[in-house]
């Protein structure tokens, strides 16, 4: 369990290993708000509504439900809520309930997102490409996305809330 002291102490890290872990850790840090700063600043939009619309279109049917496509934008379920209700008011996506069952929302791209993601596309990519790929150009990118998909696989799903503590009686 991950609140119960470890019996075998992990090691140290060595000096490389600890460089190492706090380049990854400051970029993902960075990289989003440098992405999200200029694709708001060149399109209105920001990184977290880009993503949403980029997953919505690449589903069949342009569709997902909302608890899939909140997984797939790694947000929690309410914030997803939130960004999917501004695209709305936009024009962006619709949310419809699911065929299969009365209770599942799905939110559905619309011809407007599409485009509008289209439009925003080439903004991302050069950020992508100044920011990320060409300081990988060197590297080997298939063990370099190994090493990241084992680090952040898709079934770790959205980050947890953080429960706040109980205050004693």
């Amino acid at each position: 369990m991950a609140n119960e002291p470890a019996r075998n102490p992990p090691a140290p890290l060595t000096p490389d290993e600890e460089l190492a872990w706090r380049a990854l850790a400051r970029a993902v840090l960075v990289i989003p708000k440098v992405l999200d700063g200029e694709l708001l600043q060149a399109q209105g939009l920001g990184l977290t509504e880009y993503s949403v619309l980029m997953n919505l279109s690449e589903q069949p049917g342009r569709c997902m439900r909302m608890s899939e496509l909140a997984n797939a934008a790694s947000i929690s379920v309410s914030g997803l809520t939130r960004v999917v209700e501004r695209l709305t008011r936009q024009g962006l996506v619709e949310r419809v309930k699911a065929d299969t069952d009365g209770r599942g929302q799905l939110a559905v791209l619309t011809p407007a997102g599409l485009a509008r993601l289209q439009k925003a596309y080439p903004t991302l990519l050069a950020g992508v490409r100044e920011h990320v790929m060409d300081h990988l150009a060197d590297l080997d990118l298939a063990a370099f996305t190994q090493a990241m998909s084992g680090i952040a696989a898709p079934e770790m799903g959205p980050p947890v809330r953080r429960i706040p503590p109980t205050s004693p009686a």
